[in-house]
């Protein structure tokens, strides 16, 4: 019977790598399983009546929820979110403290994207004076948020940022106010709002486990055929050498 003899070193690369790809594949469908809950979540909320501001605050859940405001914004202290481009036009998302009058809640609102075509001039925009009712939603981001760097605290305004984090920027302000940034819906006071609601669907994460689970497998194939045809190989080898003997 022919023996299975791979040899020590692919026996070593295959028991190290041969589990990770089997664990990256299983990662990636998690993650699609994700993404898919998600994007449901979001498709139902989207539809249902937008809620009191006052409840906003005691909702365990907010994400993607709708919510009805009503107030002004504050145009001092905007926020310009960096590196956000629309069918290969750099531009930044507009981010502006509102105060909501029923709830008395501080809100940092998404006005939505606008173009920035040079960086040598400042972006362009205005904003409402006066009181403005507002549909909005909850965003909540899946993930912590990449940075190259820490974005200056104390900065002059309004202020280029590369991320958004609501909860640490209150405190700099010196007020009370929601820990999730809410996005505009189409309105008054609304640029361009389409933003995506994944960067990466569920069919991606699928595509992605197929490569690992296909990469397992053609690293398996070849470390079982090498184990057999290194066994031929040592069998035909001795079988000749025994002849010559003789």
């Amino acid at each position: 019977m022919t023996r299975f003899q791979p040899g020590v070193a692919p026996s070593v690369v295959v028991f190290l790598l041969l589990p990770l790809l089997v664990f990256l594949g299983f990662w990636q469908l998690g993650r699609g399983e994700e993404k898919r809950l998600l994007l449901n979540t979001y498709a139902e909320r989207r539809v249902a009546e937008p809620m009191a501001s006052t409840l906003l605050q005691e909702t365990a859940d907010p994400a993607y929820r709708r919510v009805q405001l009503r107030g002004q914004f504050d145009s001092e202290h905007s926020l310009m979110l960096d590196n956000s481009t629309r069918d290969g036009r750099p531009g930044i998302e507009l981010i502006q403290p509102f105060h909501d009058q029923a709830s008395g809640l501080w809100l940092w609102v998404n006005r939505g994207w606008l173009p920035w075509p040079s960086r040598r001039t400042a972006p362009s925009f205005t904003t409402p004076n006066q009181t403005v009712n507002l549909n909005a939603w909850v965003y909540v981001p899946t993930g912590a948020t990449f940075q190259l760097a820490p974005d200056p605290v104390g900065a002059p305004w309004p202020r280029l940022v590369t991320a958004v984090d609501p909860a640490k920027l209150w405190p700099e302000l010196g007020r009370e106010g929601f820990a999730y940034e809410v996005r505009l819906e189409p309105g008054i006071a609304a640029y361009q709002i389409d933003w995506p609601v994944v960067a990466m669907g569920p069919e991606k994460h699928l595509a992605y486990a197929v490569q690992w689970f296909a990469m397992a497998t053609a690293l398996f194939g070849l470390y079982l055929y090498l184990g057999l045809h290194n066994a031929k190989e040592k069998k035909h080898g001795s079988g000749h050498e025994s002849t010559q003997h003789v």
